[in-house]
């Protein structure tokens, strides 16, 4: 019979352990599974809904947009659109997001995503659908230069108030439109001094911005509700008094204590 020591040197144990673990070229083949599923379901839910009832309602109303602007889009950036790998309520947003873009005839390469909690392999799925990921979080805060549409479905209020300080010129508001909560919904939410205090950009607007509420049906409530497409009209911004444009302050949130948005990570001074 053999000597013991000889069945202690197999040890067992750590190779069982070895054989646990998947090797590169394995987790690289299961993570491109994975994105080939989550994009068959983004198809699938594409079809879903271009045969919902609602589906022609936000076509008409997002191209008579187009028709009555000076320019048509040449650009759209999606902040906070949640993990679409996992969420099915950000799946159908990103799947409605791909059907106005095609409505729009905007390019999916002209369309910036950005979410803090997108992961590794949603971003990939992203870039693979050919849409541009950006690698900063910007917090809202993007200046634009020409007519932008911001897709910004069930965002924090900084968000939009943050995009609203960013692009604070009578000139330049009406080339921002937004698909996003309603901005007269807020405004019956929230109290008027808290409103004016923390959000105070959004509060000077709501006055004066135009909406126009996206229909929904019963089934896609939880994912389009409370929705809206918010423009800035010239003839009523001008109703504001001429100071209120003048050296805007950097929102702060100092008595925001849930301030619903992912910050960037700030260096110390």
């Amino acid at each position: 019979m053999a000597d013991s020591s000889e069945w202690h040197s197999v040890r067992r144990g750590r190779g069982t352990a070895r054989k646990g673990k998947l090797s590169q070229p394995h987790r690289t083949q299961d993570e491109a599974v994975d994105r080939q599923r989550d994009k068959r379901r983004i198809t699938e839910a594409i079809n879903e809904l271009r045969c919902e009832d609602f589906w022609p309602g936000w076509k008409e109303i997002m191209l008579k947009e187009t028709v009555e602007g000076t320019d048509c889009f040449m650009e759209c950036v999606c902040y906070g659109l949640g993990n679409f790998s996992s969420s099915v309520s950000a799946r159908y947003q990103l799947a409605m997001l791909l059907l106005l873009l095609d409505a729009l005839q905007i390019a999916v390469v002209q369309c910036s995503l950005y979410d803090p909690v997108f992961t590794v392999s949603e971003c990939e799925t992203l870039r693979e659908l050919g849409f541009n990921v950006l690698s900063e979080n910007e917090e809202g805060k993007r200046a634009v230069r020409h007519p932008t549409l911001f897709y910004l479905m069930h965002c924090g209020k900084a968000l939009y108030n943050n995009l609203l300080w960013k692009n604070w010129s009578p000139q330049i508001l009406p080339k921002v439109i937004i698909i996003g909560n309603s901005f007269l919904g807020i405004q019956e939410r929230m109290l008027q001094r808290e409103l004016d205090r923390d959000y105070s950009f959004l509060s000077d607007v709501t006055d004066v911005c135009e909406e126009t509420s996206l229909p929904c049906s019963q089934r896609f409530l939880d994912v389009f509700n409370d929705t809206a497409v918010i423009r800035f009209p010239p003839h009523k911004l001008h109703k504001l008094p001429e100071s209120i444009w003048y050296e805007p302050s950097e929102p702060q949130y100092e008595h925001c204590q849930d301030l619903e948005i992912i910050q960037q990570i700030r260096k110390p001074k």
